[in-house]
């Protein structure tokens, strides 16, 4: 593998927050009072498409209350429903010849994909699959728009396969089979003249992966990046003369950056050399230049790099977290425009066109409605503290609600992300932006284990899920605890799937710290987890912690179930009826034993979602009750509301 760095000085650290006495509170004239409902009626914008003459947009959007495709002129303007389903879609990819438009669709959160076709002239809907009992993803068209590539897997199976259709015939040929129950086949990607696909195959850790190459006449499939050790290679996009794959991978320093790979060398052509999490975009049209994203400590940026020149400038964009669009590329086809999102703190995520020429960007889309205004939402200080055990610096993202005093009477959430391998960022969330407002400080840590840090940080929680990664989280609380605003005996845990189990360790592990816990989509029983959860998902926890007889005291230790006796702190436990990830009955047996010790907890188990909840009316009535549910059991001074409002 060859190594060529960039010319320029590597990406600059921001400024963080070392004292939890600096904290202050803005002072902001006026201040909205927000409502759920209010908050939650701000669209969210989701996968997004470019028609193939660059005059639409494409995309996912809840306007209706439900995430259904939607087209918006590439000026802006107001954007016109192609879809109408009380089911939630994903990924849409327009084909090359602007017939159809393909995506994805389960049923009420199941993850059972489907993949749907949708004339974007007369919005006829077509199931091209048709598979209850498998899923169906990452659908990519053939440059003549004649045939579809896709990943498929199972209901009782762990590894996707990569699958590919003729649309007219719906005849299937299988490009990859017989994939090893602890390897997955994802992300097929054409190559400009259709000869061949490149993929990339996966280890159920996430923590080692290949690309490879199938040549679609012969049927074999080569490995580009055969290696020793554990790396993770991906591919992103592939060159427009085919010679070179765009890739992102940590094998050059350990952390993630990019390459070119040259397909008949296997050599490596290193772009960045960066110590941050750097992620590739796609080539232009003409293969002069192409795209990546830079995540500096949970804020990202897009960059646009010339290959001749070696240089790379980033897009003058809003901060925050910036991300590219489009599927396959972000790029129209004549490379004048480029599509992506602004998401910040007090603003929700939105599509933007990006003019290559004059270097200007428009937003297309608009997702704060409402009457709210991004100047009651509260930025957040990024902060660090030492892990206690002295190996790692944790990062943070902690909020200070707006106008108010360093009394010592506030109380404090430990928001917890889900995962593991995830990162708070500098974005818009919407429960945290409602319950700062409500007189709440927030601190959301990104934990050992979590992604952003390096391959390293990524790994140290192998084999110790609820260790020293729960301990970076309660030493949040002891940072937060300590600013002038916090009453350290009104301290919150919360969080959701991965966030939601560390709640649940949190609140047995320690539990004279917590006035109260919320914990979302959770699992408290390693053993229950993996008998029920989706075999995908079994394959992964069994990489990380190890097998379960063999491991037996580690599992019963790491699950709260065991310690429910120990709870001090009110529950509230919130759960999807069609979970495959942490299936309801986690949620269920934990009420239920907390119930039969005398304690506090609250279950509401939502039938028609999965992982998370899709519909808006779930949402509201989901983060209502957390709401109700904290200014019962830890009022703020500050909110100036009732349980009543």
């Amino acid at each position: 593998m060859t190594t060529a760095t960039l010319a320029q000085q590597p990406l600059a650290a921001p400024q963080a927050t070392t004292d939890p006495t600096k904290l202050q509170s803005k002072n902001v004239p006026d201040m909205q009072t927000f409502s759920i409902e209010k908050l939650y009626m701000t669209r969210q914008i989701g996968d997004s498409t470019w028609s193939p003459d660059g005059k639409q947009v494409a995309f996912i959007t809840n306007i209706s209350g439900r995430h259904n495709l939607w087209v918006v002129p590439a000026t802006g303007g107001w954007p016109t429903q192609l879809t109408v389903s009380d089911q939630r879609q994903a990924q849409p990819a327009w084909s090359p010849d602007g017939t159809w438009i393909a995506y994805i669709s389960d049923h009420d959160g199941d993850e059972q994909w489907d993949i749907f076709l949708v004339s974007p002239k007369t919005g006829d809907v077509v199931n091209v699959t048709m598979s209850p009992e498998s899923a169906e993803v990452d659908p990519a068209w053939s440059p003549d728009g004649r045939k579809l590539a896709y990943a498929t897997k199972p209901k009782t199976g762990s590894s996707y396969e990569i699958e590919l259709m003729d649309v007219a015939t719906r005849h299937v040929d299988h490009l990859t089979k017989n994939t090893p129950k602890e390897l997955s086949n994802q992300h097929p990607i054409f190559s400009r003249d259709g000869k061949f696909i490149v993929y990339t195959q996966s280890h159920a850790t996430g923590k080692d992966s290949n690309v490879f190459l199938i040549d679609l006449a012969s049927g074999q499939s080569t490995n580009l990046t055969p290696h020793d050790g554990r790396h993770n290679f991906e591919a992103a996009d592939i060159s427009p003369d085919g010679r070179s794959v765009l890739i992102t991978s940590d094998a050059h320093n350990g952390y993630d950056n990019v390459g070119l790979l040259d397909i008949a060398t296997k050599k490596i052509d290193w772009l960045t050399d960066e110590k941050w999490e750097v992620h590739a975009g796609s080539f232009a049209p003409d293969g002069k230049s192409l795209t990546w994203t830079a995540n500096i400590d949970g804020t990202t940026g897009i960059y646009s790099y010339d290959i001749g020149s070696r240089h790379a400038d980033a897009l003058p964009i809003a901060r925050g977290v910036n991300d590219l669009g489009g599927d396959p590329s972000a790029y129209t086809r004549d490379g004048s425009k480029l599509l992506c999102y602004h998401n910040g703190a007090n603003a929700p995520n939105d599509l933007w066109v990006y003019e290559v020429a004059s270097k200007q960007a428009q937003q297309i889309t608009h997702a704060l409605v409402g009457g709210l205004r991004s100047a009651d939402m509260v930025e957040p200080y990024l902060v660090h503290y030492p892990s206690r055990d002295g190996k790692w610096t944790i990062s943070a993202f902690a909020y200070v609600p707006n106008n108010i005093q360093p009394n010592g009477k506030f109380p404090a959430i430990i928001y917890i992300h889900g995962g593991p391998a995830a990162q708070s960022e500098d974005a818009f969330t919407r429960i945290v932006q409602y319950m700062v407002n409500q007189g709440y400080l927030v601190i959301a840590p990104n934990y050992r284990g979590s992604t952003g840090y390096g391959k390293e940080f990524t790994d140290a929680n192998m084999g110790d899920g609820g260790g020293q990664e729960l301990n970076d989280v309660l030493d949040a609380a002891e940072w937060i605890k300590k600013s002038p605003f916090v009453d350290p005996k009104k301290l919150i845990v919360m969080g959701g799937s991965y966030g939601g189990y560390l709640t649940m360790m949190a609140v047995t592990k320690a539990p004279d710290m917590w006035a109260a816990g919320v914990a979302i989509v959770p699992f408290v029983n390693w053993f229950t987890e993996i008998e029920h959860e989706d075999p995908q998902l079994r394959e992964y926890d069994l990489a990380t912690m190890g097998d379960p007889v063999k491991n037996k005291a580690l599992y019963e230790d790491r699950s709260p179930i065991n310690f429910v006796d120990k709870i001090k702190a009110p529950l509230l436990l919130l759960a999807g009826g069609n979970d495959p990830r942490c299936p309801a009955e986690e949620a269920q047996q934990v009420a239920d034993a907390v119930k039969k010790h005398g304690g506090v907890a609250q279950l509401k188990i939502y039938p028609d979602e999965g992982h998370g909840f899709a519909r808006v009316s779930n949402q509201i009535d989901a983060y209502q009750k957390v709401s109700d549910f904290l200014k019962v059991h830890v009022p703020s001074p500050g909110c100036g509301c009732s349980v009543y409002e």
